[in-house]
C-alpha cells in the first residue's frame, strides 16, 4: 500500500507510550503495529532512554510504519534526549520541540531526522513563544536539508518585540498563515497532523 493510501494511528497523544505503566501491555501494541502493515503508526515521547528496552525482538533498524517523534523544549532537554534518540535505530524519526520555551540550537542532531515541528504552549499559564526562535529552528533545518513545520504559536506568543496573547482556537491557523513551513522536495514528509 503506498504512503498517500496509508491510514496514520497517533499512540498515546494524551501520554507517553514509554511510560513505565505501559510496559504490560505495550508487546501486544507491537504485535498489532507488526501486523497492521496498512497503517502507520507514530508516536511521541520524553522518555526515549526508554526505547531500546521497550523493542519488539524483531525491531532490527525498526519498522516501515512506525515514526518516532523525540520531544524537548528547551536545550537541556536537546542536549539530553537527542544523543540517545540518534544513537538508536528507528527508520523514521522527527523532533518535536513543542512547548518552545526558549531558544535553541539542534543543528548537530539533525542528521536522519525527517522532520522538526515547532509549536508554543496553549493555556492561560503557557510561557511565552518567542517567534524568532521559531525563525532560528527553520533556518538550522533549512541548513541540514530537514522538513519544518510550525504547528502552533503560543497562548503568549512575541514578535519582532510586540507581545501578544493569542487565542487557543487560533494557534493553529496563525502559525500556517506565517507561511515559514519547508518541506524538501523528494523528501519524505510525514506527518500530515501536523501540517
Amino acid at each position: 500500500m503506498s504512503a498517500e493510501n496509508t491510514f496514520t494511528v497517533y499512540l498515546c497523544f494524551s501520554t507517553d507510550f514509554l511510560l513505565e505503566e505501559a510496559d504490560c501491555w505495550r508487546p501486544d501494541c507491537w504485535r498489532m503495529i507488526k501486523e497492521r502493515e496498512d497503517c502507520h503508526f507514530l508516536f511521541l515521547t520524553k522518555r526515549i532512554s526508554r526505547l531500546q528496552n521497550s523493542l519488539p525482538p524483531d525491531w532490527q533498524d525498526g519498522y516501515d510504519n512506525v515514526t518516532i517523534c523525540c520531544t524537548i523544549e528547551d536545550q537541556e532537554s536537546a542536549d539530553k534526549r537527542l544523543p540517545i534518540f540518534n544513537s538508536l535505530s528507528i527508520k523514521h524519526r522527527v523532533i518535536t520541540a513543542q512547548p518552545l520555551i526558549e531558544r535553541i540550537d539542534i543543528s548537530k542532531y539533525l542528521s536522519g531526522i525527517e522532520e522538526v515541528v515547532v509549536g508554543g504552549e496553549s493555556d492561560r499559564d503557557a510561557r511565552v513563544l518567542d517567534y524568532s526562535w521559531v525563525l532560528d529552528l527553520r533556518e538550522q533545518c533549512k541548513a541540514s536539508n530537514v522538513n519544518f513545520i510550525f504547528r502552533q504559536l503560543g497562548t503568549h506568543f512575541i514578535k519582532d518585540g510586540n507581545y501578544y496573547t493569542v487565542k487557543t482556537p487560533l494557534l493553529m491557523s496563525q502559525a500556517r498563515k506565517a507561511n515559514i513551513n519547508v518541506n524538501i522536495e523528494n523528501k519524505r514528509a510525514a506527518y500530515t497532523f501536523y501540517s
